[in-house]
């Protein structure tokens, strides 16, 4: 039974000094301070000395470009530590790459071979899918394409694949990581999010929130993770439910929550499909009763309407012909809802408020519709789910 039916709402050299009051241009005024503190800060250098570093390298761009445009045979080039070498297929290519004050190789492999042997180690993975390679790529400073492998995970088409990578001999070099690799998913609350990574029945992403010892979660409405699912954005897994307090047929309050995935985040700001941008989220401070509030969800957008009440209590009705389920402590409200929104962000402001739970059978919204007259829905407060599960919502900075 999909969750979008279950129940009818699925809901970045040193600094120029002057002299004799002479005024010399300092090139960190040329860059945004944020970038070069951060620059400065990982290669271990003043923000003067990153700025510097990056006039260097736009002018040794530029002579590349200059290069190129003469129509001389570069094949490939690279920085190291700051000085860009040229690749030189030619001897006049050499000499103009010199006269221009850039470093220069001759003899390499070259980039178009390299790309040549990456395309052919693409075909072989496509033929033994060696599950336990973690990539290849180019590497132009070593003049080789390096394949990593995962240690340990050597099976029978990894083997295949790296017996059919040998053939290219020292062009080829293999290093060995312990690192896995997964696709990074940055979700919006408000998203679509399925239950397999071929879709079907679906939910929508609610509030992002850590514990105290800052382990990462996602809160949403308790029947999206009923049987404690894997959650998915498109084919990306970020997720993994842990608990819920929502059973069919059985007394419940509609909240649980999910796990992140250590590559994975939940975006602070709530998307409105287009509607309004996003919404930064500032706390979970409860709005009060009549107060303008407005959902996000995958099946019909942004909607809003007011507040309605607190503390209320629902019976679903189970579509599918399943047992009634008495849901206690919801909120409702105005807000326009349909199937799949269920979990959907709501939010007041910039206080978010809760997790769409459900709302009448067939109930028609127009999509992104703002304020719709007439329509009714019921979400389970966040600062509950909150203070039930230990946990602090995470806000934008």
């Amino acid at each position: 039974m999909s969750r979008s039916s279950k129940i009818f709402v699925t809901a970045i050299a040193a600094g120029l000094l002057g002299f004799s009051g002479t005024a010399v241009a300092n090139p960190a005024d040329s860059y945004d301070p944020a970038m070069l503190d951060a620059l400065s800060s990982s290669l271990g250098i003043s923000p003067g000395a990153a700025a510097a570093r990056l006039d260097s390298e736009g002018v040794q761009q530029q002579r590349l470009t200059e290069l190129r445009g003469s129509g001389a045979a570069v094949d490939g080039a690279f920085f190291v530590n700051g000085q860009l070498t040229v690749n030189a297929a030619d001897k006049a290519t050499s000499a103009k790459a010199k006269a221009k004050g850039l470093a220069v190789r001759t003899g390499a492999r070259g980039a178009a071979a390299l790309e040549r042997i990456s395309a052919d180690l693409d075909s072989a993975a496509s033929a033994h899918r060696p599950d336990g390679v973690n990539s290849w790529a180019v590497d132009l400073a070593t003049d080789a394409v390096v394949i990593t492998v995962q240690e340990g995970r050597r099976s029978a088409a990894t083997e295949k694949f790296l017996a059919a990578a040998a053939k290219h001999g020292s062009a080829v070099r293999v290093e060995t990581t312990t690192e896995r690799l997964a696709p990074t998913a940055d979700v919006y609350p408000g998203s679509k999010m399925t239950f397999s990574a071929s879709g079907g029945g679906w939910c929508s992403v609610g509030f992002g929130a850590t514990n105290s010892s800052g382990q990462r979660f996602l809160v949403t409405a308790g029947h999206c993770v009923e049987g404690l699912p894997d959650l998915y954005l498109g084919s990306t897994h970020f997720g993994k439910a842990t608990h819920t307090r929502f059973g069919i047929g059985q007394d419940s309050v509609d909240m649980g929550i999910a796990r992140i995935d250590a590559e994975d985040r939940i975006m602070t700001s709530v998307g409105t499909w287009g509607a309004a941008g996003t919404v930064a989220v500032r706390g979970a401070n409860r709005a009060a009763v009549g107060s303008t509030i407005c959902k996000s969800g995958a099946t019909t957008g942004w909607t809003c309407g007011n507040i309605k009440s607190y503390n209320v209590t629902v019976t679903y009705t189970d579509p599918n012909g399943g047992p009634q389920t008495v849901v206690r402590g919801l909120g409702s409200s105005s807000v326009c809802t349909a199937g799949g929104d269920s979990g959907g962000a709501y939010i007041s402001g910039n206080q978010a408020q809760g997790m769409t739970s459900g709302g009448p059978m067939g109930q028609t919204c127009a999509f992104n519709g703002g304020n719709i007259p007439g329509k009714s829905s019921y979400f389970q407060p966040l600062s509950d789910a909150l203070s039930y599960y230990g946990l602090s919502v995470q806000t934008a900075s």
